[in-house]
């Protein structure tokens, strides 16, 4: 079994997943945007706002993958908690990464808070030689920690 953050942008989710491959070191595996979909039958036609919104995006970092997809944008009368209601920000959830070194940690900390919001600096903590919380700029919410070995 794999747990597999999916992650969803309002508009921003190729820059976002540029961004994250570069930061984290992985490779983008697939994109598709929403106007590579195929018309289906009794569906709406797509608003030209969306056209150009990513439906899906696979980021690969070694063994771990995220996945991620811009919202469509809000349509009249829907609600944002349907498909056609538009992005809301994450909510009660922190991605977390775990880290093998504190300057490892640092990096990663530092690229996230560049244009985010730190919640918690990154520093020793008395569970762990590095630990931060940020909201990146594209509102993603992050927890990074060096994990350590317990003790023999």
């Amino acid at each position: 079994m794999q747990f597999i953050p999916y992650l969803n942008f309002d508009g921003d989710c190729a820059e976002a997943m540029a961004f994250y491959a570069q930061l984290f070191g992985g490779q983008i595996m697939h994109q598709m945007r929403f106007s590579d979909m195929p018309p289906g039958e009794g569906m709406p036609p797509l608003p030209p706002e969306a056209q150009s919104r990513l439906m899906h995006a696979h980021l690969q970092v070694g063994s771990q993958a995220i996945m991620a997809s811009d919202t469509m944008p809000a349509m009249p009368g829907a609600s944002a908690e349907t498909c056609g209601g538009g992005y809301l920000k994450p909510q009660g959830m922190w991605v977390s990464i775990g880290v093998d070194s504190a300057a490892d940690g640092e990096r990663i900390f530092n690229g996230l808070a560049d244009g985010g919001q730190v919640a918690m600096p990154f520093s020793a903590t008395f569970w762990s030689p590095g630990f931060g919380m940020v909201t990146d700029r594209f509102g993603t919410p992050w927890m990074v920690n060096v994990q350590t070995q317990p003790a023999a």
